[in-house]
């Protein structure tokens, strides 16, 4: 119940709306959760992504795509065992990181391709 409470705040149309389900839940679930709560109101880039278009946001606030990154970047360096030094270790992490961007470059993630000149716009 806490967590679709919680997503209800992130699935809010607009900022307004998100900053008023975010007292709704402080009012609800403050009693249980008083410390955790307080913070959560006081955190001003919480709707950071309410910055950005409608199309991404969801893409955004999620970690999926760098989760799904770290874990194949884990189980790289995990099978090959040692590395002589920590500077071998950065290059290795790093020659995939390229090989992650160069594979990824001309592919655009769910809404982003739709919001490309907004983005351009924003950076």
């Amino acid at each position: 119940e806490i967590i679709t409470d919680f997503k209800a705040i992130r699935q809010a149309e607009n900022l307004q709306a998100a900053k008023e389900r975010l007292a709704a839940f402080s009012a609800k679930w403050e009693s249980s959760y008083k410390r955790r709560s307080k913070n959560l109101v006081q955190m001003e880039e919480l709707f950071t992504f309410f910055s950005f278009p409608t199309a991404i946001r969801q893409t955004i606030y999620s970690t999926n795509l760098i989760e799904s990154f770290n874990k194949s970047l884990k189980k790289m360096v995990r099978r090959k065992e040692q590395f002589p030094n920590e500077g071998a270790l950065d290059r290795f992490i790093m020659t995939q990181v390229m090989e992650y961007n160069d594979k990824f470059e001309n592919r655009a993630h769910r809404g982003f391709k739709g919001c490309h000149d907004t983005l351009d716009s924003m950076f």
